[in-house]
């Protein structure tokens, strides 16, 4: 059977146990060989809040110690460029092989622009999709943009469809009721909560720990 790589990306500024929770349910869908995070440069964020060392160095943390192999992959820090999703699937295609199914994980908060991402069409030629609901974004095909439905309504498919395909599916997956935005946090952190007891229930304990400790996110 040819490899499964599931790929979690995103700004992760900072990881949050949204990020943790959605790459641990594909973990147990997917079964993947290897779960690659891959801390994006996005071209439609100007200013990222931490540094890419930082933000580098609160993922290792996060997913230390998972039960299922993990990879920070550095390629879109060490271009040095903003970046697009298509290209970067061009570029681990093409280092994985036409055979590797690659699956790109993604909250249902995504799939809802998925139309306004750059040569979003070309995605499905490169990976399969794995995509979490969550709340207050619907996954039912009706409450999609409609070029999105239209695109995902012949590809719905199994988790173990999707482990077996190289490109092309998407597995859909309802049971990740996790509610946690990167911006919220950031805003906690600023006005310097009076306790660790929200932003705890939000960060792992060793992120927050490295946020306090570098003062991150004060300004």
């Amino acid at each position: 059977m040819s490899q499964c790589i599931a790929l979690l990306g995103g700004s992760f500024d900072p990881v949050h146990r949204g990020h943790v929770a959605l790459a641990a349910l594909f973990a147990g869908l997917l079964h993947p060989d290897q779960l690659r995070i891959l801390p994006a440069r996005p071209w439609q964020k100007s200013s990222l809040v931490a540094t890419d060392a930082q933000r580098l160095a609160m993922l290792e943390l996060a997913f230390a110690g998972q039960p299922y192999k993990v990879l920070i992959d550095r390629q879109e820090i060490d271009r040095g460029t903003p970046t697009y999703t298509v290209e970067t699937l061009r570029g681990l295609r093409r280092e994985l092989g036409d055979a590797s199914s690659i699956v790109f994980v993604m909250g249902a908060d995504q799939l809802q622009k998925l139309d306004t991402w750059r040569d979003w069409h070309a995605l499905f030629a490169l990976a399969n999709l794995g995509v979490a609901a969550r709340p207050g974004y619907a996954l039912e095909q009706d409450r999609l943009p409609p070029a999105v439905a239209d695109e995902l309504a012949g590809r719905l498919a199994t988790p173990a469809e999707v482990r077996a395909a190289a490109h092309g599916k998407v597995c859909l997956a309802h049971t990740l009721a996790v509610d946690i935005s990167a911006t919220e946090v950031r805003k906690s952190l600023r006005a310097g909560a009076p306790d660790n007891t929200d932003l705890g229930a939000r960060l792992p304990p060793q992120v927050l720990d490295y946020i306090q400790q570098h003062n991150l996110y004060k300004s």
